[in-house]
């Protein structure tokens, strides 16, 4: 089935402009849905939780329908389970501290080099309890985080190994659940960062068994806030990090220091509404469950950006001064529509400038994920260039793009 493109575009006042955007993921465009939530919420019920009056008790169940909606979005068992805190960065930042908290010097953590800053930086800085920190590093030709070199990396003392579900610059999907199995075959914990994931495919965190998983829903067409998963078992036995007097059993808000953002929450609420309109707009019974709507309507975008991948890949490729940073296919299973490349004799940021003279938005660099660029020895070259395409982009905006390539490249 054709994804509606239509329909989906009225959803996005932005996109209403003359302007082309793939840059998304640094940041997805925001639905028309979630601002009318935090204007609803503003206007009707700007009002302190915990009060016994009519609006409290009302802004208390917006609050908690907006954590309810995006847990269904990664399939929690729970839905206090689901986290939400200003971004990822903060949340893994927070966790890396109360973790911390439970290990002892000579425990052992595994972060990547194929991460954002975000997932290396915090448990980086556990070394100065004595916490021993090792890399495991992607394979340069294959540009995956391979299993074999994880397992040679892994002792007794491993407590904790954090990794990405994609990259944000190669788009590779790793085998997580492949992977989780082996870390707890190894008595550890698997710390999963789905920022360039979870705006392509659908996260089941019950399915893939893992323990904690993050991502960024302004990546996912929301506010610019995060939201955390954590298994209930962990999250009852570490120590919270809120007022001393908060029960240890009172989750989320253990977690969550001054409490999460009232009216950014409550919007969460269009996300899952959205999806739910597409889905039964492209056919589904709506008496569906929530979560087979869901993925109906990720089905549908994913499908779409991998055709618009395609087409990128097949003219990249003909290109003998092109070289690509990550899966040569558009295969939907292998790799999400994020696509990386350099261009022999040309500084990465000389591209990016010619394209935004065309009212087109990519973007250049590191991306925070510096490990790639410096393993690639692509930091004298300005890092990658980055096009990041999103379900709502059209054939008609890619054309347009590539017909800019075409001279410039």
């Amino acid at each position: 089935m054709k994804l509606d493109l239509d329909f989906v575009r009225k959803e996005y006042p932005s996109l209403r402009e003359d302007y082309v955007f793939f840059d998304n993921a640094g940041g997805s465009q925001t639905l028309q849905r979630v601002m009318n939530k935090i204007t609803e919420y503003y206007m009707t019920s700007d009002v302190q939780l915990g009060a016994s009056y009519s609006l409290s008790t009302l802004a208390r169940e917006r609050v908690n329908s907006g954590t309810a909606q995006i847990a269904k979005t990664l399939n929690t068992k729970l839905a206090h389970e689901a986290i939400i805190g200003s971004s990822s960065t903060a949340l893994i930042r927070l966790f890396s501290i109360v973790i911390g908290q439970t290990l002892k010097a000579g425990d052992e953590i595994i972060i990547s080099n194929a991460d954002h800053e975000a997932n290396i930086s915090p448990w980086k800085s556990l070394a100065e309890k004595g916490i021993v920190i090792k890399i495991w590093e992607f394979n340069t030709t294959s540009f995956r985080l391979e299993l074999e070199d994880l397992k040679a990396l892994m002792t007794s003392k491993t407590k904790l190994v954090a990794f990405c579900h994609v990259s944000n610059i190669f788009g590779t999907i790793h085998p997580v659940k492949e992977i989780t199995a082996y870390i707890h075959s190894q008595g550890a914990l698997s710390f999963v960062d789905g920022v360039a994931y979870a705006p392509h495919r659908l996260p089941d965190v019950q399915e893939l068994n893992v323990d904690f998983y993050v991502y960024s829903i302004y990546k996912v067409f929301g506010p610019h806030i995060g939201v955390l998963y954590g298994k209930e078992e962990h999250l009852l036995r570490l120590p919270g990090i809120n007022h001393s007097f908060i029960p240890p059993d009172d989750l989320p808000y253990k977690f969550q220091p001054g409490g999460p953002n009232y009216e950014l929450t409550y919007s969460l609420n269009g996300i899952v509404e959205y999806l739910q309109a597409v889905a039964q707009h492209h056919g589904i019974d709506p008496k569906a469950s929530v979560r087979e709507q869901l993925q109906f309507a990720y089905d549908l975008f994913d499908a779409h950006e991998e055709l618009l991948v395609q087409r990128l890949l097949d003219f990249l490729m003909q290109k003998p001064n092109v070289r690509l940073i990550g899966e040569k296919t558009a295969d939907k299973a292998i790799r999400v529509s994020t696509i990386a490349f350099v261009v022999n004799g040309m500084h990465s940021s000389e591209i990016d400038a010619k394209v935004a003279a065309q009212n087109i938005g990519i973007k250049t660099g590191n991306f925070y994920a510096k490990g790639i660029t410096k393993a690639l020895d692509l930091d004298k070259q300005g890092g990658v260039v980055r096009v990041s395409i999103a379900h709502y982009n059209t054939l008609e905006e890619l054309e347009r793009l590539i017909a800019v390539f075409e001279q410039i490249l």
